[in-house]
């Protein structure tokens, strides 16, 4: 069995993890936009 067939295994005995993966990727991609959007140069 592959790491991917696993996967697939896990989240259809276990639906309510592929809504907290979603959400958890939401937020990490949300957290790296704003570290990207904050970041400043300074000098001339």
């Amino acid at each position: 069995m592959s790491a991917t067939d696993d996967m697939k295994a896990y989240l259809a005995e276990h639906p309510r993890m592929i809504g907290a993966l979603f959400t958890l990727i939401m937020l990490l991609s949300q957290a790296g936009t704003v570290m990207a959007a904050s970041t400043s140069n300074t000098g001339p």
